[in-house]
């Protein structure tokens, strides 16, 4: 994030991209790794130099991709809008492009005005992997049953502590309930894409949530315990962590 000073008129912008998340360290800014927020920054550093302000809808972990990531720009810069949107995509690498650049009101936040997010999963279910999709989709050789899988993800419905589908980090915990309105496995010849939508995610719920139903898929864990698990509030009752690689920020509601 970059310093600006207040007493200035700013203006507000919303700006919608899209990332290949294969080689990026997620969105964060890191130290030592490269992010999609540090390729951005760079760019818009070009265009109207370092006073702005920055914020990003979510943070994404290494190798997530996002079909659609939105962030607020606050800045005294008077370059219009589309004009930016071009200028960015003039700079950005062909790993990010810009969908579309809005003025909004002062008030508008990127993560704090979001109502909610859409994630996809997708996993190439094939015995044959396909190399096309490597590093996005999961290749999982075996057989998946989407309609048992979409019924036991039924359970994720609803407003639920889900401390079970939370990776632990240095973060303080928090209020740990999320409102999951929509969950769906569905099938595309030997696509399967797994789709959920919350008001907020915890860190890895989302690959968390699908390992969990693979393991459903494999018999170790029953359909019906998907309920008891979110009600153990215990990390270690739940599935693995799913690989990266098939998880997309598909969709941000405002």
């Amino acid at each position: 994030m970059q310093h600006i000073d207040n007493e200035r008129n700013l203006r507000n912008l919303l700006i919608t991209i899209s990332y290949d998340g294969k080689c990026f360290h997620g969105w964060q800014i890191q130290q030592n790794a490269y992010t999609v927020q540090e390729a951005f920054q760079k760019a818009l550093s070009k265009i109207i130099g370092s006073e702005f302000d920055l914020k990003g809808c979510s943070r994404t972990d290494s190798g997530v991709h996002a079909n659609m990531y939105c962030l607020s720009v606050k800045t005294a810069h008077p370059i219009p809008a589309q004009r930016l949107k071009a200028a960015l995509n003039r700079w950005l690498p062909l790993s990010i492009a810009v969908m579309d650049c809005v003025e909004v009101d002062d008030s508008f936040h990127a993560r704090y005005s979001c109502k909610s997010k859409e994630y996809i999963y997708k996993i190439w279910n094939s015995e044959v992997r396909n190399p096309f999709l490597d590093g996005y989709a999961l290749h999982y050789r075996y057989k998946i049953d989407e309609n048992l899988l979409n019924s036991a993800a039924q359970a994720y419905l609803g407003s639920h502590d889900f401390t079970s589908f939370c990776t632990q980090d240095s973060r303080e915990p928090g209020d740990m309930t999320r409102t999951v309105k929509h969950f769906s496995v569905t099938r595309d010849g030997e696509m399967v894409t797994m789709k959920v939508e919350a008001d907020g995610f915890l860190y890895n719920m989302v690959r968390i949530m699908v390992g969990t139903l693979l393991r459903v898929q494999q018999g170790k864990i029953k359909p019906d315990e998907i309920h008891s698990i979110i009600e153990k509030k215990d990390r270690s009752y739940a599935g693995p962590t799913a690989q990266a690689c098939g998880l997309y920020l598909n969709k941000v509601n405002y």
